[in-house]
Parts: structure tokens; C-alpha cells; sequence
């Protein structure tokens, strides 16, 4: 599903116009995009937890060559899937 379609979806279900139903999932990419910058966690009871993990920096090796290199430190976005979601998926 595309931003359009769950635009298109989100303004049927919710009886909303498509620009009211655009800005509104505009809105909370940018919420939960602000939160996770700054390290916070954004719970949705029964939907789902978002959150920002941390990979600490560690060995790797070049798959060409075989040399070990440093991969660096790095942030993940990670998505945990609530109750609700996990029932209504199987």
C-alpha cells in the first residue's frame, strides 16, 4: 500500500475529505518522527510500539577481500507489533 492509498483508505474509513485525511497522517509521521529523535518511545495500545535502538560498533569483514573493518556505531528504528495487530494478522 502506497502513502496515496492509505491516504485514499484512512479518508473512507474515517468519513474524512482526502486533505483532512492527508495532513492527519502528515501529522503523525512527523509526531512520531520528532519523538524517536529524540530517543523517545511511541506506544500505540494494541497497534504497536515504536522505538530507536542502538547497535553498538563492532568487526566485520569486507565480503571481496576478507579484511576486517570497523563497522561504526548506528541507531535503528525498530517496531514492535501490539496484541491487537498480531490477532488481526493471523
Amino acid at each position: 500500500m502506497t502513502k496515496a492509498e492509505l491516504v485514499a483508505k484512512m479518508a473512507q474509513e474515517s468519513g474524512l475529505g482526502r486533505p483532512v485525511a492527508e495532513k492527519a497522517l502528515n501529522g503523525f509521521i512527523s509526531a512520531v518522527s520528532n519523538a524517536l529523535a529524540q530517543n523517545e518511545k511511541v506506544t500505540l495500545v494494541g497497534f504497536g510500539t515504536f522505538g530507536v535502538a542502538s547497535r553498538a560498533q563492532r568487526e566485520g569483514r569486507n565480503p571481496r577481500t576478507g579484511q576486517p573493518i570497523t563497522i561504526p556505531f548506528t541507531k535503528a528504528v525498530r517496531f514492535k507489533a501490539g496484541n491487537k495487530l498480531k490477532e488481526s494478522v493471523q
